[in-house]
């Protein structure tokens, strides 16, 4: 889809979108459930010289940060932190897409997984490409706009509205019903999904991060979901912003 018609999905959505983001139409989840159509940065956000949200293609992921600071760092700057069910509304949108299928149709062959084969040794910008045809780092949404780095390169913190607590911390045990844990098109594992937990598991105080780094190997995918204490500060984790509807 053209341009013209992304600007045209994101008016019938009622998105005004700022420079940096694209529209996520609204999707509806496996389950059921339906995430209202929302905007998303296009990169994991950068930090800034004053410590601000940045998102430039030639500036590197902002990790080394919290769960907590990246919040906060979302709110100073007029912003949300991505969420759960946003998350899964990107993946699912995504695993959707021909275009984002190393066989050129959807379920054929792989998913892309961007950067995860440790060729790197830090999350590097969006601008930076792999020589390896397998780590293309851009996925195409429905709407015909592109997302960097949605599996690979650095994990995304999520607010868990899903298990979660008022403060996105997950406060209980993935049900078999969780779309944390259900509805993915595959296996763990198998054609660049990713990873993710089963049902019954509990991270009962921990916070959730999605995606994959530059080393994760297998283990990087769209469906990728892991644990992390939400005052860990990891050179792998960074964060994702949306724009409040």
């Amino acid at each position: 889809m053209k341009n013209a018609d992304a600007e045209v999905a994101a008016v019938a959505a009622g998105l005004a979108c700022p420079p940096g983001f694209v529209v996520v139409p609204e999707t509806v989840l496996p389950c059921g459930i339906t995430v209202p159509a929302f905007a998303v940065a296009r990169w994991l956000a950068a930090c800034g010289p004053d410590g601000q949200v940045l998102l430039r293609e030639d500036a590197p992921p902002w990790v080394n940060v919290s769960y907590h600071a990246a919040q906060r760092a979302c709110a100073e700057a007029g912003l949300g932190l991505l969420t759960e069910l946003q998350a899964l509304a990107i993946a699912h949108d995504l695993a959707r897409q021909d275009a984002n299928w190393s066989g050129g149709e959807a379920g054929a062959g792989e998913l892309y997984r961007g950067l995860h084969l440790a060729g790197f040794g830090c999350a590097q910008p969006p601008c930076v490409c792999s020589p390896d045809a397998r780590e293309r780092r851009w996925h195409v949404l429905s709407t015909g706009e592109r997302i960097h780095d949605a599996a690979g390169n650095a994990f995304s913190w999520v607010f868990d509205d899903v298990q979660g607590n008022p403060d996105g911390i997950v406060a209980r045990g993935f049900a078999e019903t969780s779309p944390t844990v259900s509805g993915a098109p595959g296996r763990r594992w198998e054609r660049g999904l990713g990873w993710w937990p089963k049902a019954g598991r509990c991270w009962w105080g921990r916070a959730l991060a999605r995606g994959g780094a530059w080393s994760s190997q297998e283990g990087a995918g769209l469906f990728t979901v892991i644990d992390e204490k939400p005052g860990a500060q990891r050179p792998y984790v960074g964060f994702r912003c949306t724009f409040p509807v």
